[in-house]
């Protein structure tokens, strides 16, 4: 493995952000220093002005292969991600087919990574009703955590999980001390929305905070009772950031993540017909994502991940606009660091804030926090170098995305990766690959 310094003006450490050098060898940090060692004699490369910064962790991504490479894939989702910064995923168990609810089909996930996994992977394992034996034959397997919905996942085979179901499941996640990703909406069969199928509005008034709010008061009561540790992915509902608040002063094991998009984009800019916008829970008010802004500076929100969630332009309705049946999913891997930033620097935030936001509180979620996440000794030399200043305007042809289909397309953003490094070997260089399937597997031990 290389050995190589490199030393910038604006090096993200624990301590803060500084001049610093960083010494690698054998694929770690060995030392964060203030200067060159004298008599050293490997290459060293020097950052400028440019930020060096934790590779970035998302640990909210669909990769959905085997079963539905045409949606994403390995070889495109880890390409886009080195190109993006991100040196650590975790796929989730949907929308592979099979989901990842058995050791036999996480065998499968596995066995469709060879050859096409140019970033490190880790992967939640599912849980759905009646697969309660499966945990810890899959805890033994090496999956970091498991992922449940509240409400139709929007995939048949994963089906989501009722009261019942989770007071099965937690007191063993409890026990082997890993985490309960919730998607929290608890739905109701009353037709709350009448309208056009290409309004937008229309499909926002069909998923209302309520469904939220329900589900995440439900979670919060269950985290207590076992003391599980529970993570609620991406929050869209401020209403919910009270009780939250509340389970936090109690220092319940609760953390929260919020999505790109939520902090990037409002309802009042999506018009009609808009369907690269369709999430759930949906995007919402104004009013509403500025107070996620605020819970996310005040460290009530604890990360901020992608939930990268392509599908084929057919499926996403892009023709008919038809909000109601389209897939609920955006695009936007490869975009997660400047559209974070982008938005972020408009709020006075800093290059420090991102690195909490995306790299060292994801790996906390995942277990990774004694070896990714940091620019610290002993710490992976999974590393980024990127310009907070040079903007951008996206472009389908810079995408490696399988669909370049995103809401993001034509926006300006800010901010550009300059380099990414996976165990201290460069795979990306000023666009371009340098050196591809060099990600490894990661598993919790």
């Amino acid at each position: 493995m290389p050995e190589f310094a490199i030393k910038g003006d604006n090096v993200v450490t624990p301590e803060g952000i500084q001049p610093a050098v960083v010494l690698v060898s054998n694929s770690l940090i060995t030392d964060v220093r203030s200067d060159v060692p004298e008599g050293y004699n490997y290459p060293i490369i020097d950052a400028n002005n440019n930020v060096l910064m934790p590779g970035i962790i998302d640990p909210h991504v669909h990769i959905n292969e085997p079963g539905r490479a045409d949606w994403e894939g390995f070889d495109t989702a880890t390409r886009a991600a080195i190109a993006g910064g991100l040196t650590t995923l975790v796929d989730m168990p949907l929308n592979s087919s099979p989901v990842t609810t058995t050791v036999g089909a996480f065998t499968k996930k596995i066995a469709a990574t060879s050859g096409k996994l140019h970033t490190n992977c880790g992967f939640w394992g599912g849980l759905v009703p009646g697969n309660t034996a499966d945990i810890e034959p899959l805890i033994e397997q090496g999956v970091l955590g498991f992922k449940a919905f509240l409400t139709h996942s929007g995939i048949d085979d994963f089906p989501n999980v009722t009261e019942a179901d989770l007071r099965k499941a937690m007191p063993i996640l409890a026990m082997h001390g890993l985490p309960l990703l919730v998607h929290c909406e608890l739905s109701t069969d009353e037709l709350l929305a009448t309208g056009s199928k290409r309004s937008y509005q229309n499909y926002l008034t069909s998923r209302p905070k309520s469904w939220e709010d329900e589900a995440i008061t439900l979670m919060i009561r269950l985290c207590e009772e076992y003391n599980c540790r529970t993570h609620i992915v991406h929050l869209s509902s401020a209403n919910s950031l009270k009780a939250i608040a509340e389970a936090k002063q109690k220092k319940l094991p609760l953390t929260v993540e919020t999505g790109q998009h939520y902090l990037f984009f409002n309802a009042e800019q999506i018009m009609d017909g808009q369907t690269q916008y369709k999430c759930a829970p949906p995007i919402r008010e104004k009013i509403n994502n500025d107070q996620l802004w605020k819970a996310l500076r005040e460290g009530l929100i604890d990360f901020v991940a992608t939930d990268h969630s392509p599908a084929p332009p057919d499926l996403k309705q892009i023709d008919s606009g038809d909000f109601m049946s389209a897939w609920g999913g955006i695009a936007s891997l490869q975009l997660s660091l400047p559209i974070l930033w982008t938005a972020a620097r408009q709020r006075g935030c800093n290059v420090a804030d991102m690195a909490r936001w995306l790299c060292e509180n994801p790996a906390k979620l995942a277990g990774l926090s004694h070896r990714k996440g940091r620019i610290a000794v002993g710490y992976d030399a999974d590393l980024l170098v990127w310009n907070p200043d040079t903007s951008f305007i996206v472009s389908e042809e810079m995408l490696h995305h399988r669909h370049k289909m995103t809401p993001y397309l034509n926006a300006t953003l800010v901010g550009t990766v300059e380099q990414t490094y996976l165990g201290g070997v460069p795979v990306f260089e000023n666009g371009q690959f340098q050196k591809l399937n060099a990600g490894q597997i990661v598993k919790r031990h």
